[in-house]
């Protein structure tokens, strides 16, 4: 049987890394506030384990973004498919990341799909024009993370 999985990237900003990448997938940022009044009724968790964020509850240093037609828990607010969760860690990133995520734009969007992941912050840092996924883009997400765009 197939593992479910999700991917986790350390971030500075969990909610604000969050915004971006589900304005970039066209996922769905989760909302784990139900989840948290129970916890916080139940005494299972202190104020100072929460924050707000957009007008909703959310862990601290904590966010996820999910796919809009993946399953999810109702109750939790937790995604049962295609996930990233972005967790907040004290050291800031140092070096090249070993894992990323490719973007795929529909056949000559390209430049469109570059301009609006700009929009959102994102940046361009090498354009290249060789490869078996032919001319691609190189960019870092707003907290410097690589990812590409072919």
């Amino acid at each position: 049987m197939a593992l479910s999985w999700k991917l986790v990237i350390d971030s500075a900003n969990a909610p604000v890394l969050a915004d971006f990448w589900a304005a970039a997938l066209d996922y769905e940022v989760e909302d784990p506030g139900a989840l948290i009044e129970q916890l916080l009724t139940a005494g299972h968790i202190g104020e100072e384990a929460v924050f707000e964020h957009r007008g909703r509850k959310t862990f601290r240093g904590y966010a996820a973004i999910r796919h809009p037609e993946d399953p999810f828990d109702e109750t939790s607010g937790i995604g049962r498919g295609r996930r990233l969760l972005f967790q907040d860690v004290p050291e800031g990133k140092t070096g090249k990341n070993r894992l990323h995520l490719d973007l795929h734009s529909e056949p000559g969007d390209l430049d469109k799909l570059v301009a609006r992941l700009e929009g959102l912050g994102a940046v361009r840092v090498r354009e290249v024009s060789e490869g078996p996924a032919g001319h691609w883009w190189i960019m870092q997400d707003p907290e410097g993370n690589e990812f590409c765009v072919a």
